[in-house]
């Protein structure tokens, strides 16, 4: 699932292109073709790429004017540089590329070496065109955990020094297709942003903050061949460190960069299958996105994106898209650095613009994107919580499985509170969605004494959920008279669940007669002993968070599970009473729980019972999720 960002913001953003623009008719100074064949393939693969400039680091004898670290180097240089940044503001350093200039030490610490940058934390991912949001993704979490106040974000490729025509000597200047055909669509350059907790406006745009929302990474190198690789021989067999010389891997071609391009249709389908996920599980709406920014080696693969995007009914309009491909043409892990750097500095954003950005990776097939929002760079307002990718609740559907509360209908005053509730909700079902037993449940590996030892463990948990909430509206001062009258309300018609549930486990088989010998696992007996205690506090108005949670629990979760357990264990009807009661019932449960909170919001004078609601939703979400870890453990009465 997409790992999401609360606090991350990019700050400035810079790229370094080294030398002067090289046009089409004067690629052969510096990569010249190697024979008849190699002539054909350049004209038909520049016809087709719409790449009209680039840049290389190496002079037109073959000689390295600028190494990989020093254009990594410029590109944090000019990222600082737009954004009145001293370095030594910056802690974390993460790097993106196919390689530096050594095969060791890592890349990030040539850089650091190169600046002269004071201590800090370094972090090289070694990749292809998504290393580049790899590195995003590192810089971005340091910030978000609180680890980092600034860090940056490198990716820099300099692939031009594989492509002179003295590499391909040993072979005669003959080699095979796929090693042509990258020497006429990569070039060399960097770019760097640099991430911050927010304190600053973005760079150029005063008045605007820019937020990272969230970033989401696949790979799917077991589903595929290699399909862009270096240092493997043209039918994979051997690696380079397989033969006895450097000198004999380069003749054997092992040293030639190569790309199957036959493989690569099915990159777009997965990256656009991915991208399908993204848009029916929450995370990104086409009809919201201002600017795409779509990573792609060629134009030729633009009408390919298009078309399988308008197919999956998910087109976002190409006014809307956003490439400069023809003029800094591909380079790489570098590529979506560059353009967004390019971009902002170029165009002008108004808030609430999103920018949604696509990089899919040949290697051996990854797909990467991300969604940065604009923001006003004053008081910034909550952000909306990102929905979490939900697993398919049965073989035939994916549908999420949507918070208690819609915070976009929430009731005039209540959004901020269902916002925050609603981020707390899609992070605990994630969680409960990962648990043994409900894997057990969805690998149809449930079986009914698996069954009878859940309701063991759940049964004495529900009996108390009435009693707690009794002393919870005895707690209540005279102002929330109503409030308890609503709360004793629910737990009468509560207080009798656990029954319904006890005569289940017993008409499924359960062995256990008397019901004061069950047990609560360790996880509901921390709950229990939390909610008693909070219940017997002064004006305990957080237990509506624990409603929350527990009611949301039955009425969203439970009926996701039941059709699973159902076609796993073959039980009557009768032996599911409690899980089809709560299925249909917590709905009602619900719309009086929102009363509820109107109420207690109404009545709060001190303003702290937003507050209360959302700690309590969420040290009972942690503890709801203990329960669900144990309830695999067999617990003896």
């Amino acid at each position: 699932m997409p790992v999401s960002f609360q606090r991350v913001y990019l700050e400035s953003a810079g790229y370094f292109m080294p030398g002067e623009p090289v046009s089409n008719e004067h690629m052969d100074a510096y990569i010249a073709p190697l024979n008849r064949m190699s002539e054909r393939i350049k004209r038909r693969i520049l016809a087709e790429n719409g790449i009209r400039e680039r840049y290389y680091a190496i002079d037109a004898e073959g000689r390295t004017v600028h190494t990989n670290a020093q254009l990594a180097a410029g590109a944090i240089r000019h990222c600082l540089q737009q954004g009145a940044v001293e370095l030594s503001r910056v802690s974390l350093l993460a790097s993106g590329s196919s390689g530096g200039d050594a095969l060791m030490p890592g890349f990030a610490n040539m850089i650091q070496g190169e600046l002269a940058a004071p201590p800090m934390e370094t972090l090289s991912v070694h990749g292809i065109c998504a290393a580049g949001v790899s590195a995003i993704q590192a810089a971005a979490q340091g910030v978000e955990l609180g680890a980092h106040r600034s860090a940056l974000a490198v990716a820099s490729e300099m692939p031009s020094r594989l492509f002179k025509r003295s590499r391909f000597a040993a072979r005669g200047y003959d080699t095979d297709f796929d090693s042509h055909f990258l020497r006429w669509m990569l070039s060399d350059g960097a770019g760097a942003l640099l991430l911050s907790d927010g304190a600053a406006a973005l760079a150029g745009a005063p008045g605007l903050r820019l937020r990272l929302k969230w970033i989401h990474q696949r790979a799917f190198s077991g589903d595929y061949p290699v399909c862009m690789q270096l240092g493997l021989t043209e039918d994979r067999s051997r690696g380079h460190l397989d033969f006895g010389s450097w000198g004999e891997a380069e003749a054997a071609g092992a040293l030639a960069l190569r790309q199957d391009i036959r493989l690569l249709p099915h990159l777009f389908d997965i990256g656009i299958h991915e991208y399908a996920g993204l848009v029916r599980e929450g995370w990104v709406d086409p009809s919201r996105v201002d600017h795409f920014l779509c990573h792609y080696s060629s134009e030729k693969f633009i009408p390919v994106v298009d078309d399988l995007m308008r197919k999956a009914g998910l087109a976002i309009p190409r006014e809307r898209w956003y490439s400069n491909l023809a003029w800094r043409g591909n380079t790489g892990a570098a590529s979506i650095m560059i353009m967004l750097a390019e971009f902002l500095q170029t165009k002008s954003l108004k808030a609430g613009e999103q920018i949604f950005c696509y990089v899919p990776e040949s290697g051996r097939f990854m797909a990467a994107y991300m969604l940065f929002e604009v923001e006003e760079s004053g008081a910034a307002a909550a952000a909306a919580p990102a929905p979490v990718r939900a697993e398919a609740a049965t073989e035939a559907s994916t549908e999420v499985i949507a918070p208690p509360h819609d915070p976009a209908a929430a009731p005039e005053g209540l959004g901020e509170l269902l916002t925050e509730l609603a981020a707390i909700w899609h992070d605990y079902r994630s969680r409960v969605w990962r648990t043994p037993l409900v894997q057990q449940i969805r690998e149809r590996r449930f079986a009914l004494a698996d069954y009878l030892n859940w309701m063991e463990n759940w049964i004495p948990q529900v009996r108390e959920g009435s009693k707690w909430m009794r002393e919870g509206a005895a707690s209540l001062a005279e102002p929330y008279q109503a409030l308890a009258a609503l709360i004793g309300l629910h737990a009468g018609e509560e207080q009798d669940d656990f029954m319904i549930l006890f005569n289940d486990y017993r008409k499924a088989g359960g062995s256990i007669a008397d019901i004061d010998a069950l047990r609560r696992n360790p996880g509901g007996e921390a709950l229990n002993a939390y909610l008693h205690g909070l219940a017997a506090t002064r004006n305990p108005i957080g237990l509506l968070g624990a409603i929350y949670v527990i009611e949301g629990t039955g009425q969203r979760i439970v009926p996701a599970l039941l059709p699973l357990i159902k076609a796993g264990l073959k039980l009557p009807p009768e032996a599911f009473r409690f899980l089809e009661y709560h299925g249909h019932n917590d709905e009602n449960h619900l719309s009086r729980w929102l009363a509820a909170v109107e109420m207690a919001m109404a009545l709060d004078s001190e303003g702290r019972a937003a507050r209360q609601i959302v700690d309590t939703a969420r040290h009972t979400a942690a503890l709801y999720l203990m329960q669900f870890q144990h309830v695999t453990e067999r617990i003896s009465p």
